[in-house]
């Protein structure tokens, strides 16, 4: 599958009408003939990877052990032949796409056989180019909008996580107006700043923590930005509240009128690696092939404790194109491929809330696969 040259600006400009008519059948739907959707995959172990290497989606434990296989595995298997690849994203700078960026700067995705291109893009843009096929993957959420795409047809589903959150304060954050405290805010008609606006997983943490402080998912106005914009927008108010990712938090913590009011539960991810039907179903061998160097990537490069390494820090810093002492400021993520049960349940549910849910919510079985991160590892449900 050497890729052809993608014809971005074609697809972009058909990108809201692809998403408005999802609704209606889509013409990317899985076609339940693919020989690849039918094919019946063998699973063997892996070296490098045992018991440790998978852990029960159910284990939705704050303090849940990400699974992990040794350093330098799963081993490579290069394909038979090279593969181009497009992964979007929103971002290049968050901690979070670390892996991906080594990935690509160590090697690890050429020792697979992949070429890979990651190509900064909006979910919203990207989304329709997955469906189409114009990309490969991407590493994002399953956001409202995704899910939307899936019931109307799109074949996209969740195929990796990405992190679980540390003992950070990653997440919402609101400037305090005069007599409020932390333990006292009224968030009831506040604006909103996120990269993803109305939609987003953060609706799923958010609401919990708006329901301790007065408001809800429906009650606050919301302002989408650019990664490089929420900060900024909070602190010369253009937003009054904001959902801060490591490390960008640490610019507001400790300073007067900043207020943490709550973040990402503790050993779930809510987002990763999506897929089309290309590494779905019409290559299923590059898609495995991906998630595997992916998660090599995550054992070589990203112990518990990654962020006692200097060297690595200051290599990772200017991988990012991050300030070095922000990036030793806060706890490393707990970088996590695996994805915990009812997580796109309990996102829908934040989504209706929102009202922007499209129809009936949808059962896991349309919008997760793990069974090519469980091949990459070797495990057998």
């Amino acid at each position: 599958m050497r890729r052809r040259k993608h014809a971005y600006g074609v697809a972009l400009a058909a990108g809201a009408a692809l998403l408005a008519s999802t609704a209606c059948s889509s013409p990317y739907e899985s076609d339940p003939s693919s020989k690849a959707a039918g094919e019946q995959r063998t699973v063997r172990p892996v070296e490098g990877c045992g018991t440790k290497a998978w852990t029960d989606p159910k284990d939705l434990s704050p303090s849940r052990t990400p699974a992990r296989c040794r350093p330098g595995a799963p081993p490579p298997q290069p394909l038979s032949e090279p593969r181009e690849l497009t992964i979007a994203t929103g971002t290049l700078s968050a901690e979070y796409v670390a892996p991906l960026q080594v990935a690509l700067d160590k090697g690890e995705f050429k020792n697979e056989g992949l070429d890979v291109d990651l190509k900064v893009l909006p979910t919203p843009d990207a989304l329709p180019l997955l469906a189409k096929g114009d990309i490969d993957a991407l590493w994002a959420a399953p956001e409202a909008a995704v899910m939307n795409g899936v019931r109307g047809g799109f074949d996209i589903k969740w195929v990796a996580g990405n992190f679980s959150p540390p003992h950070s304060k990653s997440g919402l954050w609101v400037r305090l107006k005069e007599g409020e405290s932390a333990s006292h805010v009224a968030m009831a008609g506040r604006k909103l700043g996120t990269m993803i606006g109305k939609g987003s997983v953060i609706a799923y943490p958010m609401e919990k923590a708006l329901e301790q402080h007065g408001g809800g998912l429906a009650e606050i106005q919301y302002q989408q930005l650019g990664s490089a914009d929420v900060l900024t927008a909070l602190q010369n108010g253009g937003v009054d509240s904001a959902w801060l990712l490591d490390p960008v938090w640490r610019k507001v913590d400790g300073k007067q009128g900043y207020a943490f009011l709550g973040g990402q539960p503790p050993g779930e991810p809510l987002g990763g690696m999506l897929y089309g039907r290309a590494l779905l179903q019409d290559d299923m061998d590059a898609g495995v092939a991906l998630l595997r160097a992916y998660i090599r990537t995550v054992n070589t490069y990203f112990a518990a404790d990654y962020k006692q390494d200097a060297t690595f820090v200051t290599y990772l810093a200017n991988l990012l194109k991050s300030e070095e002492s922000i990036l030793e400021s806060t706890p490393p993520l707990r970088m996590d491929w695996e994805i915990r049960s009812g997580t796109t349940t309990r996102l829908q549910s934040a989504y209706e809330a929102q009202g922007v849910s499209e129809g009936s919510p949808l059962p896991e079985s349309r919008t997760v696969n793990r069974t090519l991160y469980e091949e990459a590892v070797g495990h057998t449900p």
